[in-house]
């Protein structure tokens, strides 16, 4: 703390009163995620406007041993960018790393700072008929740079892959202060090792993304929004296989919302309405997209009609407008805020393979109606790529100690058969802190040593986030 001590005004001489948070009244915006699951104690809160400024932020910490927790938009769910409650750890906020460097419409292609919001980037992407397809809940929040450390994944992942899909090229400081210029809008480079793939998904423990070079396509001129629903989990799934297949490569997303899921959101959100005449057990909000001569309308009809003929579906609606396209969105995307008002409960973020989400979604069902009957589990989720969000909520009024007893023994149920299924218990959210117990012993012995090798190669003192995904002396 000595050493801090001298860091803190070198700190505010290279970056100034706006580059420089040290008073703890200020740093309240910085302490927690959008969770509110854990909650820490910055050091001071660095916030570089540039490049040059963020590698010469990592050259003084590196000099003074000081760790360095960096920052996107608050939105992560396993506390990786929350510091640490001992207030040893500067957090250094992409916030102010907004510029938009370019758009390449021949190349289809963008490069923007880690700073800028990810909607921003969708609008300036439209702006030039094109689509940037990275779509999740708290787009209207997160940063690219916050995306592509975590490789996030979103409604679209099925059809437009992950975060890492989408990712041509990366510029990243390093732990001592070295800037890497991978920056490259190259869509074929094979020289050697994908260096960029290290940072990606790497949650902040190897280095500071500070620019990306994102993969554009196409902005669709058709989009075709559909509410379905089903008898039952195996019947989504059955559509999901017949979907791939009757609407081709223009499924881009497919949501599974048992009927649970709705009566949550409706009850937090009064303003949104029942999505069909009758209630049922299982609702599949489904989307295509097209561009060119593609008539998109006349394919989903023909499709849906197929469906009724086999009688796969109960009922269903075809989006008539955008404002009812959103309305459909928004009962899938307020769920999560309709979750969050019940107080503490396990998120879960778990993948198996699609053909098993049926069975593991019954298994899971089944062992918590066993062990934890007085527990609601809430399952949806993204599960054109197998990704369920298998939440559970626990009863009203349970002292917090019994709260955190029942919620560590839902998460071990849970992840017991995502390990029987053969399945990751992050799909998406990575590991964080949250997260690290349940990693490090599915962690294999030749696994532990390649992250080693990894991590002590770019941050051989453990300075880069540390305590998040693993330690070297794990």
């Amino acid at each position: 703390m000595h050493t801090a001590g001298h860091l803190i005004p070198r700190l505010r001489d290279l970056l100034g009163a706006q580059g420089l948070l040290d008073d703890p009244a200020q740093f309240a915006r910085y302490a927690q995620d959008w969770s509110g699951d854990l909650a820490g104690r910055p050091l001071a809160v660095a916030r570089p406007a540039t490049v040059e400024e963020v590698a010469q932020v990592a050259r003084l910490c590196a000099g003074a041993g000081v760790p360095v927790v960096p920052q996107g938009g608050h939105t992560g769910l396993v506390g990786g960018a929350v510091p640490s409650p001992e207030g040893d750890e500067l957090v250094l906020s992409l916030e102010r790393l907004d510029r938009l460097r370019g758009i390449d419409p021949v190349n289809f292609s963008m490069v923007a700072e880690a700073g800028c919001v990810l909607a921003a980037l969708q609008r300036a992407a439209a702006e030039q008929d094109l689509h940037l397809p990275l779509s999740l809940g708290a787009q209207g929040s997160c940063q690219i740079g916050g995306n592509v450390a975590t490789n996030a994944g979103g409604v679209n992942v099925l059809r437009y892959g992950m975060a890492r899909d989408l990712v041509l090229g990366l510029e990243v400081v390093l732990p001592d202060g070295r800037v890497w210029n991978g920056l490259r809008s190259l869509r074929k480079n094979n020289t050697g090792y994908d260096l960029k793939q290290l940072f990606i998904g790497s949650e902040g423990t190897l280095g500071i993304v500070t620019a990306v070079a994102l993969k554009l396509f196409p902005r669709p001129t058709q989009v075709q929004t559909v509410m379905l629903g089903l008898a039952s989990v195996e019947a989504a799934m059955a559509l999901y296989a017949a979907a791939r297949r009757g609407l081709s490569d223009l499924l881009s997303a497919f949501e599974l919302l048992p009927r649970r899921c709705i009566e949550l959101t409706l009850a937090a959100s009064p303003a949104l309405r029942e999505p069909l005449a009758a209630p049922a057990p299982v609702y599949v909000l489904m989307e295509a997209s097209a561009s060119g001569l593609v008539d998109l309308a006349a394919l989903m009809e023909q499709f849906l009609a197929s469906c009724l003929e086999r009688e796969a579906i109960l009922d269903g609606t075809v989006a008539m407008s955008e404002a009812q396209a959103r309305d459909f969105w928004r009962l899938r995307e307020e769920l999560v805020e309709a979750q969050h008002r019940h107080g503490r409960h396990l998120r879960t973020d778990v993948s198996v393979p699609i053909s098993d989400l049926a069975a593991f979604m019954a298994a899971a069902d089944a062992a918590m109606a066993r062990h934890l009957p007085q527990a609601l589990p809430v399952a949806y989720g993204h599960v054109g790529d197998g990704n369920l969000h298998y939440n559970v909520l626990p009863p009203p009024g349970l002292a917090p100690a019994a709260c955190d007893a029942l919620l560590h023994q839902a998460e071990e149920l849970i992840f017991e058969l995502v390990d029987r299924f053969g399945g990751s218990i992050s799909a998406e959210h990575g590991i964080g802190r949250v997260k690290r117990a349940p990693f490090l012993r599915r962690l294999g012995a030749v696994d532990r040593d390649l992250l080693r090798a990894i991590k002590s190669g770019l941050d051989p003192a453990g300075r880069m986030s540390p305590g998040r995904i693993f330690t070297l002396d794990e």
